[in-house]
């Protein structure tokens, strides 16, 4: 046995006051003449000898509830059977899951995060005093016993959180109290966890559940107009391991319930509705995905947002317009003409859609601009020319944008005009242009003067089957190659009845927005393209800048740091955005967009591990790594915790200075009444 604070052995000195006591209590007796002295003198003899064994086990139970006393403040143990396991005096880390899943109630009433709590708290205080404690959910700062505990009572659910956390520190032993999801904790943890000192594994089992969530939420085309309906795809997903039948769907647009439905999912599978949906007016809309499902209820909302569409800028450079009765006068398009020589490089870099129509040359200032827009996710349309002194031009052009070297057709007098194949509805790029077609249709011609390798997507064909039109993607934009000029003689498609809807579904694919439907809480950071002018984000907006741009959900306001590039901004999810909903990005009080955010889907699958499954995935070959079942009561951990600290003995020196104290008091409550009785025997004789 060890003394954790042998100096409290200095109390025992205290043991001379019941000693004093004793001796003061000791008088001499009275002499008190009586007739019959015989008899007097053999009651006298018995009272005596009870009363001095009285008076000594008295002083005895006193003395020795203040040995015990002292001793138990010594804080006597027995040590731990190796050294290296010992932690009496080391730092402990201890992580308690809060994240959402721990929302499911446990085995018991409670909910798993609270019975987390509790058996880390019986930990903390079972504790050496002398041992640092981290809880790792607020940082890696020791604490004592008190402040750990008042950390952990302030402990709450994070919807941000990812998990159990496994520290910084391998030198410390830590403690892990979480579910163990399947889908959150993998062998890479293992691994880590093996490299620590020790780890012990507490895991928490909940009650079997279903649990119906919104896994994914898109629609089947970006560009959203107002009054239009357009489909919206929800995918439900059920991630307990019971099934849920009959389970009621509801979808709100602002206040108004455009969908109610019920799905059955079995567990682990998954279910695609889709919704037809309508705008009314051209301001964002706040949509929820709400399932009326007990008793996982944390990812019950799902919360999206729809953008309309704004109006696609399209530049022609050329020296006639073609497109001008395409896009001018159509109100979805903002449509402008410059020559070669008068092109405006700073409105370039804002539109969407570049149409490059028969230059006879491309200097490197355009294809430089040209390529800008392609990394920035615009489109360009190229029209080649065909006059042979600018073919080299465009071969650089092609050059600079990945899309490999073209190969001209040698000029041989008049241009030979071949048919173009009708164009196939199951190509994507066609989807909901064409409707039945009860005849046969007449399609345009045309004479091409470049072929080039199949790296791209025909969207076009010739009957020969060569490309007349293909889509190449180059940075995160797209490029369309015509094989033949625009111009008489070399295409009539300019004046067919096919030019407008291929045109039009070219500009509408070349938008794109950064504005997604929803984000996950989980993600670092969210690109924004805000719109150019005087709410834009301003280019040399300092990153830490306080008067920049802001999230604001009711009365939390927070600012992210955030990197503005041009008309692109970045902000990074704050620590202290942890609740879904709808956060407004404001900058200096009026409000830019608003951004819907969900708790991590992960969550959601509610699928464990169970303490055995745990100890299959460890495996033998990690022995620092132990998975402990704490039990209704705590025990298994209470009996981990005394092999690895060694057994305290101060409660049981405490329970030794009641006992004693309770032998003092029966001692002096029925001690007389033993010394009557040999009187009552000699007054009988």
């Amino acid at each position: 046995m060890l003394l954790m604070y042998p100096w409290f052995l200095l109390g025992l000195l205290a043991v001379a006051i019941p000693v004093a006591i004793h001796l003061l209590h000791l008088r001499r007796p009275q002499r008190v003449l009586f007739t019959n002295t015989a008899f007097i003198q053999d009651v006298e003899l018995t009272t005596v000898r009870h009363r001095r064994l009285q008076h000594l086990l008295v002083l005895l139970a006193r003395a020795l509830a203040i040995i015990a006393l002292v001793i138990a403040f010594c804080q006597p143990f027995i040590p731990a059977k190796t050294r290296e396991n010992s932690t009496a005096n080391a730092v402990v880390g201890i992580s308690v899951d809060n994240s959402p899943s721990m929302q499911l109630t446990g085995v018991g009433s409670q909910r798993l995060f609270e019975e987390a709590v509790e058996q880390a708290r019986d930990f903390g205080q079972s504790a050496s005093t002398a041992a640092r404690l981290r809880l790792l959910q607020t940082g890696n700062a020791e604490m004592p016993q008190a402040a750990f505990l008042r950390k952990l009572d302030e402990l709450r659910l994070n919807g941000k959180s990812g998990g159990a956390s496994l520290g910084e520190y391998n030198k410390h032993p830590i403690y892990i109290f979480s579910d163990f999801q399947r889908i959150g904790f993998a062998a890479k943890d293992i691994d880590a966890l093996a490299e620590r000192r020790q780890a012990i594994l507490v895991p928490l089992a909940g009650k079997q559940a279903g649990n119906i969530y919104v896994d994914s939420l898109w629609l089947d085309d970006a560009f959203l107009r107002v009054r239009t309906n357009v489909a919206l795809h929800v995918r439900l997903r059920n991630g307990g391991a019971v099934v849920v039948s009959e389970c009621p769907v509801k979808v709100f647009l602002a206040s108004r319930q455009v969908a109610a439905f019920r799905v059955t999912v079995e567990p682990g599978k998954a279910l695609t509705t889709e919704i037809q949906v309508q705008l009314v007016d051209e301001t964002l809309a706040q949509g929820r995905v709400v399932v009326e499902e007990q008793p996982v209820v944390f990812d019950n909302t799902y919360y999206f947002t729809l953008q309309p569409a704004a109006v696609i800028r399209v530049l022609e450079i050329g020296e006639i317009p073609i497109a001008r009765q395409v896009y001018g006068n159509e109100p979805l398009f903002t449509y402008s003409f410059a020559k070669p020589g008068q092109v405006n490089f700073g409105a370039l870099r804002q539109t969407g859609l570049v149409l490059v129509h028969e230059l006879s040359q491309i200097d490197a200032g355009l294809r430089e601009a040209l390529v800008g827009v392609t990394k920035r996710g615009g489109t360009v349309v190229v029209v080649p020319s065909p006059a042979m002194s600018g073919r080299d031009s465009y071969q650089r052009l092609f050059k600079e944008l990945g899309i490999g070297t073209a190969q001209w057709e040698a000029s041989s007098g008049a241009p030979e005009l071949r048919e173009v194949a009708m164009p196939s509805v199951q190509e994507p790029f066609f989807r909901d242009v064409f409707g039945a077609q009860a005849r046969a249709v007449t399609m345009p011609r045309a004479a091409p003067v470049l072929r080039w390798a199949r790296t791209g997507t025909d969207i076009l064909r010739l009957r020969d089957g060569e490309s007349y039109l293909a889509q190449f993607n180059s940075g995160v934009g797209k490029v369309y190659v015509f094989s033949a000029p625009l111009a008489v003689p070399y295409s009539d498609f300019a004046s067919h009845a096919l030019f407008v809807p291929v045109m039009y579904r070219m500009a509408m694919l070349s938008y794109h927005n950064d504005h997604l439907p929803a984000y996950r809480l989980t993600q670092s950071s969210v690109r924004l393209e805000l719109a150019s002018g005087g709410e834009a984000a301003p280019a040399g907006l300092a990153a830490a800048d306080e008067a920049g741009l802001r999230l604001v959900k009711d009365s939390l306001v927070l600012i992210p740091v955030q990197r503005v590039q041009g008309n692109e901004v970045q902000l990074q999810i704050p620590a202290e955005m942890t609740a879904p909903g709808f956060y407004q990005v404001q900058r200096r009080g009026k409000t830019l967009t608003t951004l819907a955010f969900n708790l991590d889907k992960r969550e959601s699958e509610l699928a464990a591990y169970s303490a055995d499954e745990l100890r299959q995935l460890i495996g033998p070959n990690r022995p620092n790594i132990r998975v402990v079942e704490a039990g209704a009561n705590g025990g298994g951990l209470a009996a981990l915790q005394a092999e690895q600290t060694g057994q305290p003995l101060w409660r049981y020196c405490l329970l030794l200075a009641l006992l004693a104290l309770l032998a003092e008091a029966l001692l002096v409550r029925f001690g007389r009444k033993g010394a009557s009785v040999p009187n009552r025997t000699a007054v009988a004789a």
